[in-house]
């Protein structure tokens, strides 16, 4: 809130220079804050009194939104990336899910392996566990398992995070 919005009777007002002017009425801060041609914004309003600073509103905003916009370039958006691996998989076939799952990994992408148990395959969950099994050994140099192997209606699946991902947090 700024200038005439500011509901309070008295506030403690800080220059624009983070002096302390004391407390005053609202009035003084707004006559206070005309004198230098500037504006009084509420900083802290359950403050008791409340904290009102004498600054430039607009320039103040401007630089608020140059920060957000440094911090959401600055992000890594971190995506899950599937490889689907069946309970009888043949082994050249698993060595090509696996060079895949490898890639993602290396280029900072989460991995979700799964496991699709079809018709009387479920009977054998056992199957689908050691290959997920298998498939966190092979890759456990380069990634941490987030989720060991669970089954969730007819597949069974992993969770594999890059390393990398685990050291910056």
């Amino acid at each position: 809130m700024i200038n005439e919005d500011i509901r309070a009777r008295e506030l403690r007002v800080i220059s624009g220079d983070g002096e302390q002017i004391g407390v005053k009425s609202l009035s003084d801060a707004l006559t206070i804050a005309e004198s230098f041609g500037l504006d009084l914004v509420l900083m802290s309003p359950n403050a008791k009194p409340p904290v009102a600073k004498i600054m430039d509103y607009g320039k103040y905003r401007y630089e608020m939104q140059k920060k957000e916009k440094e911090q959401r370039k600055a992000q890594k958006i971190v995506s899950v990336k599937e490889v689907r691996l069946s309970p009888t998989i043949d082994d050249h076939d698993y060595q090509t899910k696996l060079r895949q799952a490898i890639k993602f990994l290396e280029s900072g992408d989460k991995v979700k392996a799964s496991i699709r148990f079809r018709g009387r395959a479920i009977t054998h969950k056992g199957l689908g566990k050691d290959v997920l099994e298998d498939f966190i050994d092979d890759t456990k140099d380069l990634s941490t398992v987030e989720v060991r192997p669970k089954m969730e209606g007819r597949s069974m699946f992993i969770l594999l995070a890059p390393i990398a991902s685990k050291d910056a947090e």
